[in-house]
């Protein structure tokens, strides 16, 4: 923990009292291994990017909420002149993202009590929506853009791989779309559990490879970020099916089964954090369509952040775990 000076907001931006951060799996890389994928650390950098809170000094511009506000985060800068991409997908802009090492140098992240951000990054919520939940609206939003990379869920049957707050937030959009069969993935119990109750049909521990690459499903969602689990979905996916590839891999060559890939005409599709597709999520985060109660497993005040980490890197006893900055 360090003492960080009082934020000095731009004209475009709002001071937020941050009230809660979800510990994301690349914070956790980036504590535990110093890069998160192809990200890694050349700098100390402030963690987190997964945030709510409330606009305690409103932008001197007059854009974006007024104080007194309650808002989630959309942590994304999209857009970089050497970038070619396409115009509807800004998250492959090459832009800046809060608490990532990806550019240099580093954009730090939100895990602070107080924070200025640029206005355009604020979701403004709703009244009945609480800052405990709203915290899960940036990972609910990967899962959300990730099952859109997918054709039409409905009636289909489909495998998540990893089953990790992502994973168990893809089941649930999954569920929310119409899934017909859901089975998870998973080493341990505990995310299998939490799996279940988000809508979860049927779970398989991960070691029994030969029952997965039986599966035969419509679509496959790799979220444990593993080379072993893309096998697994390539594997398990159904002639003419997908695999939607969420888990970021480690840097560099991996291993993969191209062949069985290229002869059952499989269709792999990476899918790279989201676009406004937050906005969706916080509507149905609001009526509750989006089941997210159950993958919120711990919650420590920011002092103890240490044993949150720990906490949050053991997958057998946590799943979401969120500090408390209040």
């Amino acid at each position: 923990m360090e003492e960080l000076a009082e934020p000095q907001p731009g004209a475009d931006e709002a001071v937020i009292s941050v009230a809660f951060g979800g510990i994301c799996g690349s914070d956790l890389h980036y504590w535990q291994h110093g890069a998160a994928g192809e990200s890694i650390l050349r700098a100390p950098m402030v963690l987190g990017h997964e945030l709510s809170g409330t606009v305690l000094v409103g932008a001197a511009d007059g854009s974006g909420p007024a104080a007194g506000t309650p808002v989630t985060v959309h942590p994304a800068t999209p857009g970089r002149p050497d970038f070619r991409y396409p115009p509807d997908k800004p998250n492959l802009s090459g832009g800046t993202y809060l608490g990532s090492a990806a550019r240099f140098p580093h954009t730090d992240g939100g895990f602070a009590r107080r924070i200025a951000l640029p206005t355009r990054m604020l979701r403004a919520l709703p009244a009945d929506l609480s800052l405990e939940v709203a915290a899960l609206a940036e990972p609910a939003a990967v899962a959300w853009h990730a099952v859109s990379r997918a054709d039409r869920l409905s009636d289909k049957r489909v495998l998540v791989i990893g089953s990790g707050p992502i994973g168990a937030l893809i089941v649930a959009a999954a569920r929310r779309v119409g899934a017909r069969e859901i089975i998870a993935v998973d080493l341990h119990e505990q995310p299998l559990e939490i799996a279940a109750r988000v809508g979860a049909t049927r779970s398989l521990r991960a070691t029994d490879t030969d029952t997965i690459a039986h599966v035969d499903a419509d679509v496959v969602f790799e979220s444990s970020g593993n080379p072993r689990g893309l096998a697994s979905a390539v594997s398990a996916a159904t002639r003419g099916g997908q695999v939607i590839m969420v888990g970021l891999i480690p840097a560099g060559e991996q291993p993969a089964l191209l062949a069985t890939a290229i002869t059952r005409e499989l269709r792999l599709a990476g899918s790279f954090r989201f676009n406004d597709e937050i906005d969706e999520v916080i509507r149905a985060l609001t009526d509750q369509s989006l089941a997210v109660g159950p993958v919120v497993t711990h919650t420590f005040p920011v002092a103890d952040a240490v044993t949150a980490f720990d906490v949050a890197a053991d997958p057998r006893r946590s799943g979401k775990v969120l500090l408390d900055f209040a």
